[in-house]
This record gives structure tokens, sequence and C-alpha cells, in this order.
């Protein structure tokens, strides 16, 4: 036995975080505003143009009596009621579904929010527990040297708000192998062995007998992250020892 198929109000919403108090959306085909959607099975690109009056939203499969209406999103939404299929049917074809506008599910939508709602809470979790080696280790290398500055406390609300808003990348730092090597690098700029130069394309060493150039980031890179990178080389694994052994006499 066939299914019969369910009909069914769908609204759609502006994307981008758009919702001026008045878009209209482009309803016809023409040089200016192409509208096409292209036919797998035809080989051809078939011109849409929205007219209720007719079963199609095809321009080739619709008679000459099409009455042609505006579509317009109020404050970014549009609801389009069920016994409209003509719009439903156009919008599904319009180019602009998933680029400019898409039908609102909130089924999905909501578990969408409830994954990021988890992941916030789970990351959050991970913040406050974070030991204050562990803690100032994640907060140079999300907010920079600046938190040598900062109190315990300051640090530890900064990161659950950071946990809370950026989620993912607090998750990826915290278990980013490089952690450890990366807030070395940030600890030996802000002591001054280490500086940056031609806008932050070139490190040099800030030594007192030395102040060559150690290496140049490739463009568009994280310097930090390849200062950390070349630390792991064989070139780079005795200048960490140096290094290391220079901030560790600046601490005491």
């Amino acid at each position: 036995m066939k299914k019969k198929q369910q009909f069914t109000d769908k609204t759609y919403k502006l994307l981008n975080g758009k919702s001026p108090l008045s878009y209209m959306l482009s309803s016809r085909h023409s040089v200016r505003s192409p509208l096409l959607w292209f036919d797998e099975d035809s080989g051809q690109n078939k011109a849409l143009r929205y007219a209720r009056n007719q079963k199609s939203p095809f321009e080739e499969e619709q008679d000459g009596n099409a009455v042609l209406e505006p579509v317009i999103f109020e404050d970014g939404m549009l609801i389009v009621e069920k016994q409209n299929q003509s719009l439903q049917q156009f919008l599904h074809y319009h180019p602009g579904n998933g680029r400019l506008f898409s039908e609102v599910n909130y089924a999905k939508d909501a578990a969408k929010e409830l994954e990021y709602v988890e992941k916030a809470l789970d990351a959050q979790i991970q913040a406050k527990d974070l030991s204050l080696e562990h803690l100032l280790m994640v907060c140079r290398v999300l907010m920079g040297s600046r938190v040598d500055s900062m109190s315990t406390a300051e640090l530890k609300r900064d990161i659950l708000i950071y946990a809370k808003n950026e989620p993912q990348e607090f998750m990826g730092v915290l278990n980013d192998p490089m952690l450890k090597l990366q807030d070395l690098v940030y600890q030996f700029f802000a002591a001054n062995l280490l500086s940056w130069r031609n806008g932050n394309k070139d490190v040099y060493f800030n030594l007192t007998k030395n102040k060559q150039k150690m290496l140049t980031v490739p463009y568009g890179e994280d310097g930090t992250y390849i200062v950390a990178s070349y630390f792991q080389s064989d070139d780079g694994i005795e200048t960490l020892k140096m290094l290391k052994s220079l901030l560790n006499k600046d601490k005491k």
C-alpha cells in the first residue's frame, strides 16, 4: 500500500544571522537575477518562477495564466502554509536554498544546540579541574603572555568563560601534545630571551652575546607553533635546553 504524502506548514529563515525588517527574494528567472535548477535526468537547466496558481515551479511547465507574487521574508523568517505547495516547491529548488536561506528544522536545530551545550559543559568541567600549572599553560597559549600579570581568580574566571564560549578550541589546546612546548615559547618571549622582528615574521635571539636570527615563520603559519616545532628538531633541541636553562635562572 502506497504511503500517503504528508503536507505540513514549513518555516524558512535567512542565513548568516540576517534578519532585516523585510527581505524580498528573487522569485523569477532573469538575466539580471538567474534562477536555474539543473535537471540531472534531462541534463538541462530549468528556469524557476513562483506563481501561486501553477502546479510547477518551472516556467516551461506553467501555462499563460501565471499570477506572479513576491516572496518576502519578514524579520528574517518566512512561514509557508501547507496549502501553498507552489511556494514550498519553488523554495526547494531555488539556488539560494542553503546559501541565502534554509528550511527550519526544529528537531535538527535542537540536536545541534544540545551537542554544543554538552561540549561547552564538558569543556568547563575540564577547565574547572585544571591544576595551577596546567591552567597557566593553557591560558598563555589561548590568551598570550598577559596572563602572567593576572591573579589566579582572574585566570580561573577567564578560562571558564573561554571554555564556555569556545569549547572546541579550548579542548583542542588542552589535548594538544605541543601544549607544554608552546607554553615555553610564550615564556621565552615574555622573558625577552627571544624577540619578534619584521612584523612577527622573523624570530631572533635576544641574548647578551647572541642577537642572530633563529628562524623565519612561513607565510600563513602560527609563529608560536613553528617555534615549538623547531625545538623538536635535531637543530632545535640544544637551543631549547639552553633557553630553558636561562629562563630558570631568571626565575630564581
